[in-house]
């Protein structure tokens, strides 16, 4: 009798039993809770935002084509998803620039409600960035595989190619063809809809070509048990640059570590109270609600003219405390704050300045401290929860956004400034707000305040 080695006998038994009950790998991948995000059959659950390329079912899969004159499209689901493991299968013509979007929004007051979010890469062209992370309408890069050069093959040309893509709490990760690609940790959004993206295209290249999405499917439960390990190199974008942002022109104002850079506004040195690193948050602890009155205010070591300021902040309830800007720390030597600008943070629904100022709200967040009112349309995030604070300022023209949305804007030294300036609190100070150069401020208002990925890009 002829004997069938090992694992010929393990494959013929395999296959022989693969109708009643499966392989072993095979049973698992059965009984994994997938659901179906694609019915096969129609774009029920799913609808197109910004761009106006065509999307239709053919042959139990979803078709994009190009097509001139439209700005991005995107396919996307009507439910948000928070943590989820997601697998689909795509092919894509050779010429075209693509991506999955995850954790992504449109917002009206988000440029005019265009797409934004994190967007797992399908890139065909030579750079072979495929399974790489974009940020979509917001950052740029953030896990280019220049950080992964060992995965750039993973990708499929002329052919089917699978992803896999888990987002788990702060983490993302993404696999093509089983080969791990990027590996990111992100904390800036949470939760959003999954989107199927045809770019836009030039006048020069010609319309009609087509991506093919089929097999799209969902995991929400049981993560912790269906995720996988990856061995792709991890990048954590707290207190870093990334790419983009270091290709722009962008430095750390804070390193996340230490407290190089900065001192206390009226000592030479960082206080020695007051304020603490941790777990890569720079913290302002509470001190019975007192202004500088405990470590005091911190500002920076250099001066600033025309810059952009980035400022990730989370406040705890009745909170109150500012970044300030154009400081000059040796105009105000007594009690309370240095003196300059500042792009107010408060929790307005529970602290009493929100009703208080000589111009009506203009102490809430995100305004110009007793000045300028930010809009009250402003997204601003619960309590306990990221905010990123954003100031522009060229040429004495002054921008405040709040994650992403412009709130306020208006031109220091104009006549319209000045007037504002000799109504409020600032009066007695001769030509407030308009210094040329000055320094950064976090302010100490005795609340517990946290402060991270602080970021500034200097413009002359």
């Amino acid at each position: 009798m002829k004997f069938l080695s090992t694992n010929t006998s393990i494959i013929a038994l395999c296959l022989a039993s693969f109708s009643i009950i499966g392989c072993a790998d095979q049973k698992k991948e059965d009984d994994t809770p997938w659901q179906p995000l694609f019915d096969g059959e129609s774009l029920s659950g799913w609808n197109q935002k910004n761009g106006d390329a065509k999307y239709e079912v053919r042959d139990g899969m979803i078709i994009g084509t190009t097509k001139h004159d439209t700005p991005n499209s995107f396919l996307t689901t009507d439910k948000m998803y928070g943590d989820f493991i997601l697998e689909l299968d795509f092919k894509v013509d050779p010429s075209m620039n693509s991506g999955i979007q995850i954790r992504s929004n449109s917002y009206p007051g988000y440029k005019n409600g265009r797409v934004h979010g994190y967007q797992v890469e399908i890139d065909p062209s030579d750079r072979a960035w495929s399974g790489g992370i974009y940020d979509e309408a917001r950052r740029g890069w953030l896990y280019p595989l220049a950080l992964n050069t060992t995965a750039q093959n993973a990708f499929k040309q002329n052919d089917w190619n699978h992803y896999r893509v888990e987002a788990i709490g702060d983490t993302i990760q993404t696999w093509v063809n089983g080969v791990a690609t990027a590996n990111l940790v992100d904390d800036k959004t949470r939760e959003g809809f999954i989107a199927l993206q045809v770019h836009s295209i030039g006048k020069d290249d010609d319309p009609g070509k087509q991506i093919m999405w089929k097999d799209v499917r969902i995991l929400t439960d049981s993560l912790q048990k269906y995720n996988r390990k990856s061995d792709a190199p991890v990048f954590d974008t707290k207190n870093r640059l990334t790419q983009a942002e270091e290709e722009g022109g962008w430095e750390l104002l804070w390193d996340g570590k230490t407290t190089n850079g900065w001192r206390g506004a009226k000592l030479e040195h960082f206080p020695e109270k007051g304020w603490k690193i941790e777990n890569g948050n720079l913290v302002v602890l509470a001190s019975d609600g007192k202004e500088s009155a405990a470590g005091g205010d911190i500002v920076t070591v250099k001066n600033y003219g025309d810059f952009e300021l980035k400022v990730d902040f989370k406040i705890t309830k009745g909170a109150n405390s500012g970044i300030k800007y154009y400081v000059d720390a040796d105009l105000n030597k007594g009690e309370g704050s240095a003196i300059g600008l500042e792009y107010q943070i408060l929790d307005d629904d529970n602290h009493p300045d929100a009703k208080l100022g000589n111009h009506e709200g203009s102490r809430t967040v995100a305004s110009l401290y007793d000045l300028i009112k930010a809009d009250p349309q402003k997204p601003i995030h619960r309590i306990g929860e990221w905010n990123t604070a954003h100031i522009i300022s060229k040429d004495n023209h002054v921008e405040h956004w709040l994650n992403g949305v412009k709130v306020l804007e208006y031109e220091r030294g104009s006549e319209e400034f000045r007037k504002l300036v000799s109504e409020s609190k600032y009066k007695i100070w001769p030509d407030f707000g308009e210094l040329e150069r000055g320094q950064i401020l976090l302010q100490d208002h005795g609340n517990l305040v946290y402060f991270k990925n602080i970021k500034i890009k200097p413009l002359n």
